[in-house]
């Protein structure tokens, strides 16, 4: 196994993509960690915990839609759900670069 600390901060960046495209926040850091898990040193750890987060986003903003009905509720959550995923790939981007251990908060262990 290799280091590749670009990589590991590519992949997290790649969450991002959706701010342009509109989608592959999940898709894109999906497709990295299959192909490079076994070969880039931490991948594995960093792409569980980065699919982990993608899919709680997810879950969060199913539960936001009929909360959209309660006060406006959901709206609020969207604008959360929006800045968590925007803030904390970004964050983690850092982490991994400087050599630390990212984490991902509110995420539930779908992928273990």
């Amino acid at each position: 196994m290799r280091e590749d600390k670009q990589l590991l901060v590519i992949t997290h960046l790649s969450q991002l993509v959706t701010l342009i495209t509109g989608f592959g926040s999940l898709l894109i850091p999906l497709i990295i960690w299959i192909t490079q898990k076994d070969k880039v040193w931490m991948m594995d750890e960093n792409g569980k915990n980065i699919l982990n987060f993608q899919i709680s986003l997810i879950v969060y903003a199913l539960i936001c839609v009929p909360l959209i009905l309660v006060l406006g509720l959901g709206l609020l959550g969207f604008a959360l759900i929006g800045i968590l995923g925007i803030v904390f790939p970004i964050l983690n981007a850092i982490k991994v670069s400087n050599g630390e251990t990212p984490r991902y908060p509110l995420s539930f262990n779908f992928i273990s």
